[in-house]
């Protein structure tokens, strides 16, 4: 800290990517059951842009204040505690399941963030991996707990290339399920096999419903969709009758269920319970978060530009 002020990436009015400036703001403040994050690396994720755009602008039950720092994930250490914070101490490597609200997100070189929303870091994980995966991985997790699937059940993952499907992706083979993957170009195909699908189709050319039915003659035991488009809905047809699907709350366009098929829409919990389960399913086997490109802080805006491109995993911004 520069005095008590900080590096950080502001909005100071909703917008296009020319919204975003560069520039020092105040350290924000933390209170008794809050830590201090050191900020080494932040994930980037869509809906930074449709937060950034000014979409959720009263969505969160508070209004939004300027300047807007976004972020919902990111990790680093500890650079400070508050007083009744007994489970982390300075310099604990962690990474963290924020929101730009109330108080800032993490496009910045220090973020508040509340203790219960923080976690150490597993050690397979590198500080840039666990910096993209807070609210992708417990997104993830909280969709297989909605679908509730026993092992070696079926489960079609649409969007399995992505942030949030990659990750779960590893997460329901940490479970013993049977994947079907359903990625987006020949490098999401590559993720997905290289992450343990147990049959991958690249959604942009093959013909998912022929694949799905050889994978599973009786019909998917469920599907959980990280998107939505027609493809995704019809997608949804291969399913048995009686199976379920799920999406997260903010999937755009909204999948539509056929005949048969229950949708459920969840929000990703990232209460305590919820991040040490993801931490002990992680400590299991293999799990690796993929980011597909870094950005510095000061390039920002090309991270931005770059989630309007095709890319698999995540996207990451350096702070230190």
């Amino acid at each position: 800290m520069a005095g008590n002020t900080m590096r950080a990436a502001v909005l100071d009015r909703f917008g296009g990517i020319d919204a975003l400036d560069l520039r020092d703001i105040p350290v924000p403040e933390i209170g008794p059951n809050d830590v201090l994050v050191r900020v080494e690396w932040a994930g980037v994720g869509s809906w930074d842009a449709t937060e950034r755009e000014g979409h959720y602008d009263g969505a969160f039950g508070m209004p939004s204040t300027f300047p807007y720092v976004l972020g919902w994930d990111g990790a680093g250490t500890i650079a400070a505690t508050g007083g009744s914070v007994t489970r982390f101490t300075q310099g604990d490597r962690v990474y963290a399941a924020s929101m730009p609200l109330p108080r800032g997100g993490l496009y910045a070189e220090y973020a508040a963030v509340a203790a219960e929303h923080v976690s150490l870091i597993p050690e397979k994980l590198s500080t840039e991996q666990a910096g993209v995966m807070a609210w992708d991985a417990l997104t993830g997790l909280s969709g297989l707990d909605v679908l509730d699937l026993k092992a070696s059940e079926t489960l079609m993952i649409f969007g399995a290339s992505g942030g949030i499907g990659h990750m779960a992706l590893q997460l329901a083979k940490l479970r013993g399920l049977r994947v079907f993957a359903v990625a987006s170009g020949d490098d999401g195909v590559a993720l997905a096999q290289r992450l343990g699908a147990d049959a991958v189709v690249n959604g942009r050319k093959d013909d998912v419903m022929a694949a799905a039915r050889a994978f599973a003659p009786d019909g998917l035991d469920a599907a959980l969709l990280t998107v939505g488009s027609d493809a995704a809905n019809a997608a949804l047809r291969a399913l048995r009758v009686g199976a379920q699907a799920a999406t997260p709350y903010g999937v755009m366009p909204e999948p539509i269920a056929p005949s048969g098929v229950k949708l459920v829409m969840y929000n990703g919990d990232r209460g305590a319970p919820s991040i040490e389960r993801l931490n002990k399913l992680i400590e299991s086997g293999p799990f690796a978060p993929h980011v597909a490109q870094s950005f510095a802080l000061d390039q920002v805006t090309a991270a931005h530009r770059a989630l309007a491109s095709h890319y698999v995993g995540k996207l990451a911004l350096k702070l230190m």
